[in-house]
Parts: C-alpha cells; sequence; structure tokens
C-alpha cells in the first residue's frame, strides 16, 4: 500500500518505487495511476464505484499475484488503508505512506498539528461540521470535491459563524499548489481543484448561538412539538447513560432525538438509534441531528417493540416515554449485553409502579428530579414547578464488553436500519402524560420524552 503526493513519482523514496516496480497489479484512482511513469510495468486498475463493498472480491481476485494498492498522502489517515486492514488484516500489508494534506497544510499555515482539528467530508454530510464550530478553534476540512469550499462557506454562514476566516490549499506538495484566502460569509471564488484542503479559523458571528459539547443544551436548539427531555433532566439522564467512545444507545421513544444527540456529540465515535413510531417526529428528529452536528444519527420509524428486532446490539439503552407498552422493557432488559446501561424516565404513576417493580427485582438506583423555575408573580418572582420526573437507571449484571470498532471512515456509521417502517406495527402503546416543564403537562405516544 503506497502513498502518493501531488508530487507523483518524484515524491517517492527508492524503497517505494521498488515495490511498485515489483507489483504485478497496481489498483488506485485514476488520478493517481496517471502519476506512475512507464518503467511501472503492472496492469493497472481503477478503483469501481462504490468503493468500499468491491475492496473483498478485487482482492480475492488478484490474491495471487503481486498487488500494489495507491492511496493520497498517507493511506492510514482517512484513506483506503482503514478498509484493507479490516478486509485482510494488518499483518498482510505493507505501507509506505507519504506525508499527509493535513501535515502539509500545517507546515504551510503554522498551525500545531496536535491542536488543530480534523473533518472529513468525504462521503460524510456537509452538516458534520458543525460540531466542530466553537469561536477560536481552527479546523482543516478535507473537502469532498471542487464545490466544498462553498458549501462549507455557506454553512458557516448560516451557523452563525460568517466572520471565519477561509483558505483552500490546493494540490498540496505538488508543483501546482496555491492558496485562496477570504472571509466565509463574502467568499467569492467559485470552484477550483478537486483535490483541496479548506482551513478554517473559526470567529463567531454576534449572538451566534454558543452549542456546548457538555450534555444539557438550551431547549431551543432544538425544534419540537413538545415531545422534549428538558435540559437540566436531560443533563442528569446523559450523566447516568454515561456514554464512552464507541458505545452504541438505543434511544426508545425519540420525541425530538435530544437524548441520542447529545449522546452523540459526547465523541465522534459514538453511535446512535433513535426509535420513534411517529413520522413526522421521525423526520424532526433527523432536522435536529443534523442542526447539531450529528447528521450521523440513525432514525428508525416505527412501534417499540417491534422496531428493535432488527437493531445492533446496545451499550444503552434510554426509555424516555411509553412504558407500559406491553413487552417494551423485557425487550430492551434482554437486548442489553453484561455491563450495559439502561435508563428510564416517566412523570405518571402507573409507569413510576413499573418502574419501582423493576428496581426491586434488578436494583439500581431510582430517584426523582424536580425542577422549578422563577417566574414572574405579580410584581413579586416565585416558583413554577415542572412535573417531577421519576427516573431509574440500572447496569446489567455480568462483565461488561468492549464497544464495537468505529465505522469505517470513509461513511457515516450505520449503527441501525435507516429512516422507514421497521417491522410489523405493533400495538400502540396508551397516552401517557410526559413532563415538558413550563410549557405543556401532557402529551402522548409511547415515543414521548419527559
Amino acid at each position: 500500500m503506497v502513498g502518493i503526493g501531488a508530487d507523483g513519482w518524484a515524491g517517492l523514496a527508492e524503497p517505494t518505487r521498488a515495490a511498485l516496480r515489483a507489483a504485478d497489479t497496481v489498483i488506485g484512482g485514476p488520478r493517481q495511476l496517471e502519476l506512475l511513469p512507464p518503467e511501472v510495468v503492472a496492469a493497472r486498475l481503477p478503483w469501481p464505484s462504490p468503493l468500499r463493498p468491491a475492496v473483498p472480491g478485487l482482492l480475492a481476485e488478484h490474491a495471487d499475484r503481486r498487488l500494489a494498492v495507491l492511496a493520497s498522502g498517507d493511506p492510514m489517515f482517512h484513506g483506503i488503508g482503514r478498509a484493507l486492514a479490516e478486509t485482510v488484516g494488518p499483518e498482510r500489508l505493507r505501507v509506505f505512506p507519504h506525508p499527509s494534506s493535513v501535515s502539509y497544510a500545517c507546515a504551510r499555515l503554522g498551525w500545531p498539528l496536535e491542536d488543530t482539528e480534523v473533518v472529513s467530508l468525504v462521503g460524510r454530510p456537509l452538516d458534520t461540521l458543525t460540531l466542530a464550530l466553537h469561536p477560536g478553534r481552527r479546523l482543516l476540512v478535507l473537502s469532498a470535491d471542487a464545490g466544498t469550499p462553498a458549501a462549507v462557506a455557506a454553512l458557516l454562514t448560516e451557523r452563525g459563524y460568517g466572520p471565519s476566516r477561509l483558505r483552500v490549499l490546493e494540490h498540496l506538495g505538488g508543483p501546482q499548489e496555491r492558496q485562496s484566502d477570504g472571509c466565509a460569509e463574502d467568499w467569492p471564488y467559485g470552484p477550483g481543484a478537486a483535490l483541496n484542503l479548506i482551513a478554517v479559523e473559526c470567529a463567531a458571528a454576534p449572538g451566534a448561538p454558543r452549542r456546548s459539547l457538555v450534555p444539557g443544551l438550551p431547549d431551543d436548539a432544538y425544534e419540537s412539538d413538545g415531545q422534549l427531555t428538558k435540559r437540566h433532566v436531560r443533563a442528569a439522564t446523559l450523566a447516568a447513560l454515561a456514554p464512552v467512545p464507541g458505545e452504541l444507545l438505543w434511544d426508545v421513544g425519540g420525541g425530538s432525538g435530544s437524548i441520542a444527540i447529545e449522546w452523540l456529540r459526547a465523541h465522534r465515535s459514538c453511535r446512535a438509534v433513535s426509535v420513534e413510531r411517529d413520522p413526522v417526529r421521525a423526520e424532526r428528529i433527523a432536522r435536529n441531528a443534523a442542526a447539531l452536528g450529528v447528521p450521523r444519527l440513525a432514525v428508525v420509524t416505527g412501534p417499540a417493540p417491534a422496531a428493535l428486532a432488527e437493531l445492533p446490539t446496545p451499550d444503552a439503552v434510554f426509555i424516555g416515554g411509553g412504558l407500559t407498552a406491553p413487552g417494551l422493557l423485557e425487550a430492551c432488559w434482554d437486548a442489553l449485553p453484561p455491563g450495559g446501561r439502561l435508563v428510564a424516565n416517566t412523570v405518571t404513576l402507573e409507569s413510576e409502579a413499573l418502574l419501582a417493580a423493576w428496581y426491586r427485582r434488578h436494583g439500581g438506583e431510582l430517584l426523582r428530579l424536580a425542577v422549578a423555575h422563577a417566574v414572574p408573580v405579580g410584581g413579586f418572582t416565585g416558583w413554577r414547578q415542572a412535573m417531577p420526573v421519576t427516573q431509574w437507571s440500572v447496569v446489567k449484571p455480568g462483565e461488561p464488553q468492549a464497544p464495537a470498532a468505529p465505522a469505517e471512515a470513509g461513511g457515516p456509521a450505520e449503527p441501525g436500519a435507516p429512516t422507514g417502517p421497521a417491522g410489523p406495527a405493533g400495538p400502540a402503546a396508551p397516552e401517557e402524560p410526559q413532563s415538558t416543564g413550563r410549557h405543556q403537562a401532557r402529551t402522548n405516544t409511547q415515543g414521548a420524552h419527559t
């Protein structure tokens, strides 16, 4: 596996050249293959599209030949190296890395690499960038194509970061290397080279929303019809769920998606599936996830527990409503591996009694969360109490399992089925009041959030 830069053959060390000359077949992108000189006599095979599904078959087809694979820059940094290592095993790879575009960019800009966040938009939605937007941060964005810089400038402006400085670095390390410099809200350039990287110095416009990475985003960060776990309860719920890198959450009864979204915001390798039976709410969850920088959230539309049957094993489960739906708690508990966590919130006496019974059976922690807000009372100020929330949290006995490896770097995580019907229609859960803070005291559906 050979990393090659925009400087082509001239930029390769002699051991790397010797490996290419000895190959029977070289696989790579058309641009990379064109960089090889005639002295490389191997058969040249361009990657098909889509690439990832074709890797096992191509490698099997050429298993009896000396095979070389070309990659841009460092193959093990957002490159094909990951797919090959997962397919054939790292022990069968001999890797010749080249400086990555990120290393070149930091060298050109004078930015410390360890203090610079890298966001890849190759095979990922543009909204992925939103999570990294914080005042004063320096970002390097790996572009999908020539149109990415203008799209990034538009997204920054839309998200309140129009004053940010953008520099587009094209053909890094090659004879055609050049830079374009400008401000996101006044980006003056059309499409340039497809081989580009974007350097962003984040600057927020006055009044731009501040989105902390700590759980408990303001309620107005979410589009909602009232089915929203309120800020303070949400923070306590995420603390009980305790996300760590690589873990998968089932958010059962997605509502507005706030629990799954803030789970994903905890770390870029966290994964989540939000299950919501109402198609309108399911679409709203997807919009909220995109707006808050985690478009990788998988949304499954269907009633629980039927919609849970085909989902991958979770590390944690949150149930935000509909606890009295027949078989729901049992299905969630059975799906958890040893060491998995379950957290359930409710405001009704019926569901509270159910949680008390499960608490007696399995232990854990049963608590009541009460929040009051200061409000005007005539010419004075008093407290208005929201409906108290009962929360049960428990760790399933046994040895915990290691989280699954994060999704392949060339695309978004795929922890579950895409938005759409998920299994046969099950019985609708009875309507249950849900705590919605100061604004609303009663909502409906099995998919409701406290």
